[in-house]
């Protein structure tokens, strides 16, 4: 099993907002001189990691990318205290691996920010893997590299692996991984996106997920 972190397991940035590390993530690229580099849809993206993209897709390899991606990573760091737990998610989790299923995170955001989550929810027996994002970051996902990596520390069978996610790259992710996908959507908009991509199932809320997992 492998699972998105913010969305399926959390909400990351509940108490520091995406779009407030976005737009400090900005403040330092001009502080950089580097600013007009990027397209007006980089600049005001609430997505931190679409300017951080940006970054690199204009200096590849260098060490200003490594910098910032650093320099995330302890943002994201920094969110994990204020971080809110997807309802019904521990649960879930505690459930669901008690039962045996192997787990793995599978993230965009840094490992170690997904690392201090679940250490925090006293839910690190769970993951005993951890894959994300690395300077190279041509593999976020949708590349399927994270979800390679998680599969093969598992010693798991694609067909037998299911991914967890709320979103396209997610599903896009799983589908070049040759694994089955579950998806997660917390509103209407975020299931349409997932719909729209191909989804073929979407829970709104883990309780639908967990009823399940008991039942069986």
């Amino acid at each position: 099993m492998l699972w998105d972190l913010d969305g399926p397991i959390c909400r990351l940035f509940a108490g520091y907002p995406a779009h407030q590390i976005a737009g400090e993530l900005m403040q330092k690229i001009d502080q950089l001189g580097m600013g007009a580099l990027l397209t007006e849809q980089e600049r005001s993206s609430n997505d931190p990691q679409e300017a951080l993209r940006g970054v690199h897709e204009r200096h590849r390899g260098s060490d200003l990318v490594l910098e910032l991606e650093e320099w995330l990573a302890r943002r994201e760091l920094s969110a994990v205290p204020r971080a809110m737990p997807t309802p019904y998610a521990d649960p879930l989790i505690r459930t669901w691996s008690a039962r045996g299923v192997r787990f793995a995170i599978t993230t965009n955001n840094a490992a170690v920010a997904a690392a201090a989550y679940v250490e925090s929810r006293q839910l690190a027996d769970c993951f005993p893997y951890v894959y994300g994002r690395t300077p190279n970051l041509d593999l976020l996902k949708p590349n399927p590299h994270c979800l390679e990596e998680a599969i093969k520390a598992m010693r798991a069978v694609p067909s037998d692996t299911l991914m967890f996610g709320d979103a396209a790259t997610d599903l896009e992710a799983a589908r070049r991984a040759g694994v089955a996908f579950l998806g997660y959507a917390r509103n209407q908009s975020k299931e349409g996106l997932l719909r729209d991509a191909g989804a073929e199932v979407v829970v709104g809320s883990l309780e639908q997920v967990l009823d399940v997992i008991r039942s069986t």
